[in-house]
């Protein structure tokens, strides 16, 4: 019988986040040697990685970091069940790659995922701790924002996971006014998902399918054909009011838009990131 412990058997558990008789068999082939154990149990995770792959990992968190202020850096790391999305390792994972980007101050999620952990890929050591959780494991979006000032905010949608909102606003003002408007900002984009920062940022196709939409609804309708310019040009200014930040009505005060609130503090909108998980 390989020599090991009830708390080597804790401990791997612990480290490995694999199940009880997956902990022993690897104790048991490696003859109590711990890190040969570790291996086993990777090597194990990992010949399962192919089934895995294309399975659905619509679970996960948001985490989010800003840097002096002014540099901010948004990630969503997906499992497959929240069961493993709330647990310790998977969030520690998660922490470990908003350090990993902050550190390599990257800018976009393919230099993450090539950027080294512990002399490999990032990517590799995503699927190797995925092997470990028994799921399928990825990092799936990654922003970056900067601005004079940066404001970060995650938002739980239920207590007992981690945060699943997460969003970045940048001002270009770096005054206590503009980093309270830009906090008050990052609030409601969270609750009010805008799509984008600006109506410049929607796309043509997109705006030119609202107009067409707005036009035959009219006419469906039978509207005078005077009237017609002027709904079409109302329907999309409400397309914008719901899917643009600046025009969207602030949530605490809808007689102001979002852009008015920021122009208040002395201040305007940057840039925006907003992440919900598996959306």
């Amino acid at each position: 019988m390989a020599n090991y412990t009830a708390a080597d058997i804790k401990a791997l558990r612990e480290r490995t986040g694999a199940g009880m008789m997956d902990v022993k068999k690897a104790l048991d082939e490696a003859d109590g040697d711990f890190e040969k154990a570790i291996e086993a149990i990777r090597v194990k995770g990992l010949k399962g990685a192919a089934k895995r792959e294309s399975r659905s990992a619509a679970e996960g968190l948001v985490v989010a970091k800003v840097v002096d202020g002014t540099k901010g850096f948004l990630v969503e790391v997906n499992a497959e069940t929240d069961f493993v999305a709330k647990s310790d390792k998977f969030v520690g994972l998660a922490e470990q790659v908003l350090e990993t980007a902050v550190a390599h101050d990257v800018d976009t999620l393919e230099q993450l995922l090539e950027a080294d952990v512990d002399g490999k890929k990032l990517s590799d050591h995503v699927t190797e701790e995925g092997a470990t959780l028994g799921e399928k494991v990825l990092v799936s979006r990654f922003a970056k924002v900067e601005g004079a000032a940066v404001d970060a905010y995650l938002h739980k949608t239920a207590k007992d996971l981690p945060a699943q909102v997460g969003v970045l606003i940048a001002v270009d003002a770096g005054s206590e006014d503009a980093k309270t408007a830009a906090h008050d900002v990052a609030v409601h984009a969270a609750a009010m998902a805008p799509n984008h920062l600006t109506r410049d940022e929607v796309p043509e196709e997109t705006v030119a399918n609202e107009r067409r939409i707005a036009e035959e609804t009219a006419r469906a309708e039978d509207k005078p054909e005077q009237a017609i310019p002027k709904i079409i040009e109302g329907r999309v200014n409400a397309f914008f009011k719901d899917n643009v930040l600046l025009d969207q009505p602030f949530a605490k005060d809808p007689k102001q838009t979002v852009a008015q609130v920021l122009e208040a503090a002395g201040t305007s909108a940057q840039a925006m990131a907003r992440f919900r998980v598996g959306s």
